[in-house]
This record gives C-alpha cells, sequence and structure tokens, in this order.
C-alpha cells in the first residue's frame, strides 16, 4: 500500500456487528439493500394518514440522528425518513470504498427508487446539501421541494476554521489524526464537535450530549470509521474541482423544486457569505438567515427551521405566496437535545 492510499476496509460480511443505535420515541429503523449499498433508514410514521413523503440526508460525520428533532416537529406535515448515507450512522462501507459525491447522491436515488416514495420534500445538512443538490439537479422527477441548511457547496475563500476539516481529505491525515488523539476521551471528542458545529454549545442539554458521547463511543468501535470521513472529505473536495456541467454551482441552477437555503451566522464550517451566492444560483428560493446558529440549525433550532419549512410547503402545494419577505415564528425550540431560546430569524424569496 502506498502512503497516499487510506487502509482497505473489510467486506460488509466480515465486520463486526456494531452497537446498537439510539432510535428515538416514535421512531424505526429498517435496512435497505440497493445495487453496491446497504443503508439504515430511520423513519418516524406521520401523525396522519396521506401525507407526502419527505427524506432527510445528513452531513459529514453525522448521521439519521441529526434530524430526529426536526423530524418530530413535522410528524403532522410530512411522512419523514433519513437515510444513513454508506459508512455513517448503522450503514455499512459501500461495496465498491466510493464515497464521492456523485456516489452519495447515487445511494440516495437507489433508495428512493426502491422505495417508490418520490417525488419527496428533500432535506440535506452541508455534505448532505451538496449531495441533495446533486439528486435535484438531475433526478427532478424524485425531488417535490428542496431544503438545504448549510450546504456544502464550493468556496473560493475557506473559513480557517473549517480547514481542519478540510484536511481529513489530504491522504495521510486522517491516520495521523487518529494516532495523534488515541487518548482523547468520547467526551472530548464530542465537545470539539459541538463547539464547531454549534453556535452556543451551551445550549445543548445533558441529555444530548450524553447521547452524543454514547453514539461516538460506537462509532469509534467500527474499524472503517475514520476512512468513511476521510474518504468522504476526499469526496467533498473532489467535487469543489468539478467545472462544466458537473460543477455543483451549475447544477444548483438547474434545480427546478422550490428551495429553502437555511444559513447560520456563526457557522464556522460555511460561511455566512455564502448565503446571497446560493439564493441567486437556487431559482426563485427562499433564503432563512439566523445570525445566532451554528452550522446545524436543524439541531440547534429545529421549530425555526420546521416553520420556514411548513411556508414552503403551503406555497408549493397551494397558492404561490406573493409576498417577498415574512418574519415565521422565531421563538426557537432546540427540541430533546438543548435548551430553549431561539434567534431572529428572516425569510427572504428571492425570483428567478
Amino acid at each position: 500500500m502506498s502512503s497516499t492510499e487510506l487502509p482497505s476496509v473489510p467486506p460488509t460480511s466480515v465486520l463486526p456487528e456494531p452497537a446498537a443505535v439510539r432510535v428515538a420515541e416514535g421512531e424505526r429503523l429498517r435496512s435497505v439493500r440497493v445495487p453496491g449499498v446497504t443503508l439504515t433508514v430511520r423513519s418516524r410514521p406521520p401523525a396522519r394518514e396521506g401525507r407526502p413523503p419527505a427524506f432527510y440526508v445528513h452531513g459529514l460525520g453525522g448521521s439519521s440522528l441529526n434530524w430526529s428533532p426536526l423530524m418530530a416537529l413535522l410528524e403532522d406535515a410530512v411522512d419523514s425518513e433519513a437515510v444513513d448515507l454508506p459508512g455513517f450512522g448503522d450503514s455499512p462501507p459501500p461495496d465498491d470504498g466510493d464515497y464521492s459525491i456523485t456516489a452519495h447522491a447515487r445511494a440516495v436515488i437507489r433508495c428512493l427508487e426502491a422505495s417508490d416514495r418520490g417525488p419527496v420534500h428533500l432535506f440535506g445538512n452541508s455534505l448532505g446539501g451538496a449531495v441533495a443538490t446533486r439528486v435535484a439537479s438531475v433526478r427532478s422527477d424524485l425531488v417535490r421541494t428542496l431544503t438545504l441548511v448549510s450546504p456544502a457547496l464550493p468556496e473560493l475563500r475557506v473559513q480557517r476554521s473549517a480547514v481542519p476539516t478540510g484536511l481529513l481529505a489530504v491522504p495521510g491525515v486522517a491516520p495521523l489524526f487518529t494516532r495523534l488523539t488515541r487518548e482523547w476521551t468520547a467526551e472530548q471528542r464530542v465537545r470539539g464537535v459541538m463547539n464547531l458545529c454549534y453556535g452556543d454549545p451551551s445550549r445543548v442539554a445533558p441529555e444530548g450530549f450524553r447521547h452524543a458521547v454514547q453514539e461516538m463511543e460506537r462509532r469509534q468501535r467500527l474499524p472503517y470509521f475514520w476512512d468513511a470521513m476521510a474518504r468522504s472529505a476526499r469526496g467533498l473536495v473532489s467535487s469543489y474541482m468539478l467545472g462544466g456541467q458537473h460543477g455543483l454551482w451549475r447544477q444548483a441552477e438547474r434545480v427546478l423544486a422550490p428551495t429553502l437555503l437555511v444559513y447560520g451566522g456563526r457557522d464556522q464550517l460555511v460561511g455566512f457569505r455564502m448565503a446571497q451566492r446560493a439564493a441567486r444560483h437556487f431559482r426563485g428560493s427562499r433564503l432563512v438567515t439566523l445570525p445566532d446558529a451554528g452550522h446545524v440549525a436543524m439541531m440547534e433550532y429545529p421549530e425555526t427551521v420546521a416553520s420556514a419549512f411548513r411556508e414552503l410547503l403551503r406555497d408549493a402545494t397551494g397558492p404561490a405566496d406573493e409576498g417577498d419577505t415574512v418574519q415565521p415564528d422565531a421563538e426557537g425550540d432546540p427540541g430533546p437535545s438543548a435548551d430553549t431560546g431561539g434567534p431572529t430569524a428572516t425569510i427572504k424569496t428571492t425570483r428567478g
């Protein structure tokens, strides 16, 4: 093996049985086998029959658990399913070891096709936002609306605080980081992640922190944990290099679905300045800015995000809203993983 290669991952059939993942009350887990990959899907049946389907895609290092607070708030509006991307959450690595944005998008498309639930209200956060953008661009028949929370789209001027995450894509960095941090406890790792991803980490309740530590401990026992992280980071960075019709910004321009964009003012991974550029590229989009939120607004302020989505849903299924600016309920409820309190949110609808 050359110094530029990552350690090989054992076939799915010989991987150790991972510890059980947490399933919130009202949720279910199921396994979906599609060509090339096995996916774990977390679902939350709607409070009423006949609700339209929604599908959620998490970010780098995350899992379907990231969407539990929002799914609970939307159970009266949509029939929710959240996927664990290959190598994350409870999903094993892909058979071919491909963690590119294209491969992740292909897995999502095949999962949607297998379930025959489309078109869906598609959600994506961070890396999942890039994946969802590609899915909506190439398979408009599968996407009814698109909601992106801090999507990881190409930036020419990357924030300094995002550089360490990007370095995971550099060959050899992941194994080196593993060796340098072998003495770190799961609690220390979780605090580091929360400091990076949350606008105000102190809002996370003790129960939410405890659950996050348990999930970190589970993941660290998986032999492919850092491999999946590094390869996915590399896949994301590689997607930034693509031009022409395969470029993510060009694909954003081809999205036909009504789009909701959510950006946090304290996001350390995706620049807040990217919000306006995204609003220009996604035609007819509406932009929600949350000055106090970080990278995972759907976890910090799920009630505010849910309110904005309900307006998108209303306008996508009913008479078009003629107003350019609306003020949603700004009292964010972070759900079971954080304390109460919320940001001031502004939604602007752009015409394109």
